[in-house]
C-alpha cells in the first residue's frame, strides 16, 4: 500500500541524514557552479544560500519543508571539493534543537585519527563522523583508517561515507565502492555505518546486497531520485530497515518534495516512517 505524507501531529521524525553548509570555507568553482545549476532558480542562488547562511534561518527552512533534524556534515576535501572545517560546523550547529553536527576527518592531513575523533565528539560535541574516500583518495579498508573506525565504535557515533560516483574534478570513484564497507562491517561490528548515496551509479546492487548482509551497514539515499529509487532498488520493500533519508542540500533543495516522492512509492506505510526517520532516529538515539 502506497504510503501519503500525514500531518506532524500524526507522522513520526522527519530526519534529513545528509545536509551541507551553503558557504564553506573554500569552494572549489566547479561544486559552486554545479549547485548554482541544481537549483530552481540559479539566477537567486547567492541570495538563497546566503539567507540560509544563517543558523536560525536555516532551522526556520528545515520547519518549513517538514525536517524534525538536520545531520550538518564538515568536510576536509581540498584537493576536490574544499573546506567547511569543524569549526564552522561547530559554530554552526551549537544551541541549535535541529542540527546535528558530523565532523570530518581527513587521513592526509591528521596523523592520531582516532585521538582526534574522540576530541571533536568529547570535547566539540559532534555526534557522527562523515567520511570522504573518494575526495580524499583513500580505500575504506585501509588499515590505517581501522583507529578511526575503533575510535567511532568505541563513542557509539554513526559514520556516514561516501559511496558510489562523483561529478567533481580530482575525485576517484574507485575509493568510493562499497565492497570496501564488507572488511570494516566485519571488523567493527557495533559500529553503524552508513552509505551515502548507496552505491551511486556503479553499485546500487552492491550496496543493496552488503546492506542486507551486515546488520551494521545502512543504505542512504540523498542525492537519489526518489522515482528511481524502485528500479535502482527492486526489493526496496523487503529492506525498509536498513535505509535512510537523506536531502543533499543545498544540492538538492526541495526537501519535503522528495520526502513526499518516496512517501508516495509502493512501500508499506511503516517502512516509509522507517526510511523517512524511524532508523535514523536510532542510530542518533534520538
Amino acid at each position: 500500500m502506497a504510503h501519503e505524507m500525514r500531518d506532524s501531529s500524526s507522522r513520526g521524525l522527519r530526519i534529513d541524514f545528509h545536509v551541507h553548509l551553503g558557504e564553506y570555507a573554500s569552494h572549489k568553482p566547479w561544486v559552486t557552479e554545479w549547485i548554482r545549476q541544481s537549483q530552481p532558480d540559479p539566477a537567486g542562488y547567492d541570495a538563497y544560500i546566503k539567507r540560509y547562511s544563517d543558523p536560525g534561518a536555516f532551522e526556520e527552512l528545515l520547519a518549513a519543508e517538514g525536517v524534525d533534524y538536520a545531520c550538518v556534515l564538515a568536510e576536509l576535501c581540498p584537493i576536490t571539493t574544499g573546506i567547511c572545517s569543524n569549526e564552522q560546523v561547530e559554530a554552526f550547529c551549537k544551541g541549535r534543537t535541529r542540527l546535528i553536527p558530523f565532523c570530518s576527518i581527513n587521513p592526509h592531513l591528521t596523523t592520531d585519527l582516532g585521538s582526534e575523533l574522540r576530541r571533536l565528539v568529547e570535547t566539540a560535541g559532534f555526534r557522527g563522523l562523515k567520511l570522504y574516500p573518494s575526495y580524499q583518495h583513500y580505500y575504506l579498508n585501509d588499515p590505517r583508517v581501522y583507529p578511526l573506525y575503533q575510535a567511532a565504535q568505541e563513542l557509539g557515533i554513526p559514520v556516514l561515507i561516501h559511496t558510489g560516483s562523483s561529478v567533481f574534478k580530482g575525485s576517484r570513484i574507485k575509493y568510493g565502492d562499497p565492497l570496501h564497507l564488507d572488511d570494516v562491517a566485519n571488523d567493527f561490528p557495533a559500529l553503524n555505518l552508513v552509505m551515502a548515496h548507496s552505491g551511486r551509479g556503479f553499485w546500487y546492487d552492491r550496496a543493496f546486497f552488503l546492506s542486507k548482509l551486515h546488520a551494521n551497514l545502512y543504505m542512504e539515499v540523498s542525492g537519489l531520485p526518489p522515482s528511481k529509487l524502485m528500479t535502482y532498488f527492486p526489493e526496496l520493500a523487503r529492506n525498509t530497515d536498513k535505509v535512510i533519508f537523506g536531502s543533499d542540500w543545498p544540492g538538492a533543495s526541495q526537501i519535503r518534495r522528495n520526502m513526499e516522492a518516496i512517501g508516495s512509492l509502493p512501500l508499506p506505510a511503516e517502512g516509509v516512517e522507517k526510511i523517512l526517520g524511524g532508523n535514523a532516529a536510532r542510530l542518533l538515539n534520538l
